[in-house]
């Protein structure tokens, strides 16, 4: 790779992975999309960057070849929860954000990135170590635009040589930008309230097991899929890969050995908890360690160490 696009990165995690390409391949040939959210500054100062909907192909195709894009890492989408509030608005920024990066891909020769998410998953999916090759029958407009946007980027990697590959991450816990609407935000709002409060309300279940990673993990793992031989790869789209799975009583404990006098109560949102009892405990993601050598640095007690060091020192 050598000019890359990213798509939606003034998101969680195109905002932290902006900076990570940037310093591996170069600040210029990391180009930043945003389009109503500002990109930060240390993302726009840093590197070219580029105002675009990503809903409209065209409009992408001339930023391509603007900057001569050979990959793309596209991170637009409306998470879960955002997702069921406005089904529409969902599936048409999830699906038409692909559907655009692979058509200009197929004309450049390029690559894309797109994650799919635990979200693909549904209640008739095996729910512990859920398999790479399993039913997907999500209940979300979230999962099913995940699942489809899987096929979409398999038919034009078969049809076309579109080198499009992916994984499927499980919630992502950052220090630096809050989440955006989806059902795992709980695992991030809770480092910031042990920190500012000492207690911390979820409105997931006890027992409401999921997987999680901390987010130098995904950002590894975005790169390390795309750098991986493709001689290697038997599986595409997309990778499970975890790194951990908790309940919020096991983060509660993580946090308590920090700070002993951390509360945990619960008022459930029945909502999020029908997504998150749609999705796997935990995921099966050998495939991913044995065809790209993927594994993850972190654990709970590592990521809970590192989590309220640097929140702390943010709050500040």
């Amino acid at each position: 790779m050598k000019n890359i696009l990213v798509i939606g990165a003034a998101g969680q995690i195109g905002s932290e992975l902006v900076p990570y390409l940037r310093k591996i391949y170069g600040d210029n040939h990391v180009i930043a999309t945003y389009n109503r959210t500002p990109l930060p500054a240390e993302i726009s100062d840093a590197g070219p960057t580029a105002q675009m909907n990503a809903t409209d192909g065209n409009s992408m195709y001339q930023i391509i070849k603007k900057y001569n894009i050979d990959a793309i890492y596209n991170l637009v989408a409306v998470l879960s929860v955002k997702g069921e509030a406005n089904p529409p608005l969902s599936w048409k920024i999830n699906m038409d954000t692909l559907f655009n990066c692979l058509e200009n891909m197929k004309e450049v020769k390029g690559a894309v990135f797109t994650p799919s998410s635990i979200g693909a998953f549904g209640t008739s999916t095996p729910q512990d170590q859920t398999p790479q090759d399993t039913i997907m029958r999500p209940s979300t407009i979230y999962g099913i635009s995940k699942v489809a946007g899987e096929l979409l980027a398999d038919y034009y990697y078969l049809k076309y040589g579109v080198d499009a590959r992916g994984v499927r991450y499980p919630g992502i816990i950052s220090n630096v930008t809050m989440p955006g609407g989806g059902t795992t935000d709980y695992a991030v709002e809770i480092y910031y309230e042990a920190i500012k409060n000492k207690k911390y309300t979820s409105n997931l279940k006890a027992g409401t097991f999921l997987d999680m990673m901390y987010m130098p993990d995904a950002l590894a793992a975005a790169v390390q899929i795309m750098e991986a031989d493709p001689a290697k790869l038997i599986h595409r789209n997309c990778f499970n890969v975890t790194a951990m799975s908790f309940d919020p009583e096991m983060i509660a404990a993580a946090i308590r050995k920090h700070i002993p006098e951390f509360k945990l109560d619960y008022n459930v949102d029945p909502g999020k908890q029908a997504i998150a009892d749609s999705w796997p405990n935990s995921m099966d993601d050998s495939c991913a360690r044995t065809e790209w050598g993927w594994k993850p640095e972190y654990n709970l007690e590592s990521m809970t160490r590192d989590m309220l060091e640097k929140v702390a020192a943010k709050l500040k």
